[in-house]
């Protein structure tokens, strides 16, 4: 989100201009308007894996009275074992959108519940709660999402390659001719932004071979989450439907820039008055005090959110990793705000809101706009003050610089995250509990099992570095 944002509806969904159903007699008549035959009733799991069940419009009814039942253990990481009762999908009548990429399919996003309790392990269930809080204070934010992502292709050995065999350039970032031969896909994904209200302003290829970014009009947290899943599911169909595969993995290819999932945030008041402007501010950059102390949270709880926005283990090859061919990594090293400056953290591109950079295309949204709530809110709370903005050059510090302005690294490994997420009582609390304890704890074991599946690798960098070198 480099230009300008305009505000959208945050409750615009389907077709462009309509307001979502309210009602289960107004969701059939807008089925029958928009000719859908079937409906995935859909959630994600802990890692943000979209689940759905395919279920016949004809089934509506039948649908919002008894949700759609789903084995929970086998549905991915929502807390349950296989004895556990059914998880039943509640589906939330307001993120009805219709697939214009797949005629006669509409996506609703549910929210998961067992024996008629709202599930505490459900990732959008979690943003709920959040969101409640946030509510009950009066105050409402707003968030804009920059997905980026590969296309690439497979090749025989298992082995991927960028999709477009052309786009070999040392400096590929926002090329026309890379744009060009990709114009079919991108404006495939554009149009059917368009045709499900998102706004879509702006298509660009991204820094690294075959990466592009291409983005929609922020809107209030929960439907800003939900689109983020559901334009990873659509870019993924037409990814295939081309013949090539799209990737939103923070660090495909070890010589190219990895893949950011960039979130803009703003506090409201009830009267749609921001809370994080003020154009006196002695700063310069435009930020109220109450977005100072957000920013000032952030700071405070980095290591520990990283666990939740750079959530797997490839995420710290794209984190702090060292200069790809392009010439920059363009992702943080350290725990720094400043104005419109890419370099760190936290960017305060325009009066109002701030851009947290410390967010990776594997971040499950709903999840990590929860525990950015909880950061940044803690820091209103505590009316913390993150000092004046950041102007190092933070690409160029020696080791003695970096010591002597007291800089906070970012964690070098998802087990140092995870450590850093297993001790910090304000997202603990943030994140919420379950009946087994709090949820953190979960996703903190969880994560760790992953580690340790990984490291139990035998990788070609170890035979080629160790095979005969004793």
């Amino acid at each position: 989100m480099d230009g300008e944002l305009v505000m959208t509806n945050p409750s615009e969904s389907g077709m462009p201009g309509s307001a979502p159903p309210a009602s289960v007699d107004e969701l059939v008549d807008v089925l029958e308007r928009d000719g859908i035959e079937f409906i995935f009733a859909m959630f994600v799991d802990l890692h943000g894996k979209p689940c759905a069940k395919l279920v016949p419009s004809s089934a509506v009814d039948q649908l919002m009275v008894d949700g759609a039942g789903f084995a929970g253990y086998a549905a991915g990481a929502m807390g349950q074992r296989p004895s556990s009762p059914d998880l039943i999908a509640v589906p939330d009548i307001s993120s009805y959108m219709a697939a214009p990429w797949q005629p006669g399919l509409a996506i609703i996003q549910c929210d998961p519940t067992v024996e008629g309790e709202p599930w505490p392990y459900a990732p959008r269930v979690i943003l709920r709660r959040q969101l409640e809080l946030l509510d009950n204070a009066g105050l409402a934010l707003k968030v804009g999402a920059e997905v980026e992502y590969f296309l690439v292709r497979r090749e025989a050995d298992g082995s991927i390659t960028v999709a477009d065999p052309l786009d070999v350039a040392a400096a590929p970032c926002y090329d026309a001719r890379a744009l060009t031969r990709m114009y079919g896909h991108l404006t495939s994904v554009s149009r059917n932004m368009n045709a499900l209200g998102w706004s879509n302003y702006a298509n660009d290829h991204e820094d690294a071979n075959g990466q592009f970014e291409q983005n929609f009009q922020y809107a209030d947290p929960l439907t800003t989450a939900d689109r983020v899943i559901v334009f990873r599911y659509m870019v993924h169909s037409l990814a295939s439907q081309a013949g090539m595969l799209a990737t939103f993995m923070p660090k495909p290819f070890t010589a190219l820039t990895g893949n950011g999932l960039h979130m803009h945030l703003s506090l409201w008041d009830r009267g749609e008055q921001s809370l994080f402007d003020d154009d006196t501010d002695v700063r310069g950059l435009g930020m109220s005090v109450m977005g100072y102390q957000f920013v000032a949270g952030l700071l405070d709880h980095a290591q520990a959110l990283t666990a939740v926005t750079c959530p797997t283990v490839n995420s710290y090859k794209r984190l702090a990793a060292p200069a790809p061919n392009s010439g920059a990594a363009w992702s943080p090293a350290f725990a720094t705000y400043g104005g419109n400056d890419r370099t760190h953290m936290l960017r305060i591109p325009d009066a109002g809101r701030v851009e947290n950079r410390l967010i990776d295309g594997s971040a499950n949204p709903y999840l990590a706009v929860a525990a950015q709530i909880a950061a940044g809110m803690d820091g209103v709370d505590r009316a913390l003050d993150p000092g004046g903005p950041s102007e190092l050059d933070l690409l160029r510090l020696t080791p003695e610089e970096i010591a002597a302005h007291g800089l906070t690294p970012m964690p070098p490994t998802l087990l140092h995250a995870l450590d850093h997420l297993e001790a910090d009582p304000v997202l603990r609390t943030g994140l919420g509990k379950t009946s087994e304890g709090d949820y953190v704890d979960y996703f903190v074991a969880t994560k760790r099992a992953e580690c340790a599946a990984a490291h139990a690798q035998v990788t070609p960098w170890e035979i080629d570095r160790y095979l005969s070198a004793i």
